[in-house]
């Protein structure tokens, strides 16, 4: 007798939570949201922000490490204790990055003395996304500029409009290779997003050095909000086509001559995608030296060389600073059956192996349900909203004009 209808083919909902806790705890579930780092600093609250991670630093360290981190920021900002703007947008953020760096630096000075090059190994990524892509790149390097170009309002409006020019021209490009060339994924969006908000945030610095009018970050916020909504539903698409999911099965127990067989409750999880770094991991480390990009660098799509299918970025020159991307073997155990192991896949390099067991037909429904999970997990609102405040909001940001003092305890 063949059983018809569409009771058969439909998955319990307990089904498809336990698939998505499979998912979860092996790590592949993709975050396409944007960093704190990014949504903190590049808000009304980042002069506050900044001050309070000041002080939280200086409190971390001892007198000597309190005198030696004075020194170098400093140093750093060309003899100066004061920062023009230095508690606004851009700015804020990249004090926020060079604290955490010359922090890291005092506190490893003792073991790494007589080495400087251990001082200065760059970070792998930051606010999520690799630093060896383009607009990472561009980030990165626009970072490095702004503490020594802050109190020179001409260098400063220089510095600024370089890199509006290239990050622009590569959110464009990125933009275009993810809507049209099926470059779309989880990294490349994370890029876009973490691009296209700093890079409004620059237009806004502009705006406040009388470089451009008001009417461009207007213009750009729009362009964005716009572009974010239509990414969302590619992305989405995208996930629809690629997540994959076959049931487990069982299989009959064999006795041998030491009774009956032995039980593996475990699934094997593959995957090279790397999570985000919590927030002094992404600031950390950032090299004082920048590389040149390499735009002629072709993308390797294997998933176990050195950049993932999904990091449409450039690769830099020095090959050393590019993200080592390995394949790494987590064990989980979800169930105590032994038999034939399904599979799960998220995209491509994410996915896992599993023991769930349900009827074969039941896995179109399930892999589109798992695609509203995994949408309905992300922090679409926040994303969203960053691009669709009121005009009050961005005239407030415009009147912001916080300098920032290095002050001693």
């Amino acid at each position: 007798m063949i059983l018809m209808g569409r009771t058969l083919c439909l998955p319990s909902p307990a089904t498809v939570q336990e698939l998505f806790s499979v998912a979860r705890d092996a790590s592949i579930i993709p975050d396409i949201s944007l960093d704190p780092v990014l949504t903190t600093f590049l808000s009304l609250d980042s002069s506050a922000a900044l001050q309070h991670q000041y002080a939280f630093l200086q409190r971390s360290m001892s007198g000597e490490q309190q005198a030696a981190f004075g020194l170098n920021l400093t140093g750093e900002l060309g003899g100066s204790s004061r920062v023009t703007c230095g508690g606004v947008g851009v700015v804020a953020l990249a004090l926020s990055v060079l604290f955490e760096q010359v922090a890291h630096q005092v506190r490893a000075q003792r073991s790494t003395e007589g080495d400087p090059s251990a001082q200065r190994s760059r970070a792998k990524r930051i606010f999520g996304i690799s630093s060896s892509s383009r607009i990472g790149w561009i980030i990165h390097s626009y970072l490095r500029r702004v503490p020594g170009d802050a109190n020179n309002q001409e260098k400063m409006a220089e510095t600024t409009e370089l890199h509006d020019n290239w990050l622009k021209l590569e959110l464009i490009d990125h933009y275009e290779r993810m809507t049209t060339k099926k470059r779309m994924g989880s990294e490349s969006m994370q890029q876009w997003l973490a691009g296209a908000a700093f890079h409004l945030h620059m237009r806004i610095h502009q705006v406040r050095l009388n470089s451009v009018p008001l009417g461009s970050a207007e213009s750009l916020r729009l362009s964005y909000k716009t572009a974010f909504g239509r990414l969302v539903q590619g992305y989405t698409a995208y996930l629809h086509r690629n997540i994959q999911e076959t049931p487990g099965a069982r299989k009959p127990r064999s006795r041998t001559a030491g009774g009956l067989g032995q039980t593996n409750t475990f699934s094997r999880t593959n995957m090279t995608c790397l999570p985000n770094h919590i927030f002094n991991d992404s600031l950390a480390n950032i090299s004082t030296e920048t590389a040149t990009p390499n735009s002629t660098a072709d993308i390797n799509r294997s998933c176990e060389t050195d950049i993932s299918s999904e990091d449409f970025g450039r690769n830099v020159s020095n090959r050393s600073d590019v993200v080592k991307r390995k394949t790494l073997n987590n064990m989980s155990g979800y169930s105590s059956d032994d038999g034939v192991q399904g599979l799960l896949v998220i995209e491509p390099c994410r996915n896992v192996s599993h023991k769930v067991q349900h009827h074969p037909c039941e896995s179109p429904a399930i892999q589109q349900a798992l695609v509203t999970r995994i949408m309905n997990a992300q922090d679409l609102e926040r994303n969203r909203n960053f691009f669709q405040f009121a005009e009050k909001v961005l005239h407030s940001l415009l009147r912001q004009r916080d300098d920032f003092e290095l002050k001693t305890n």
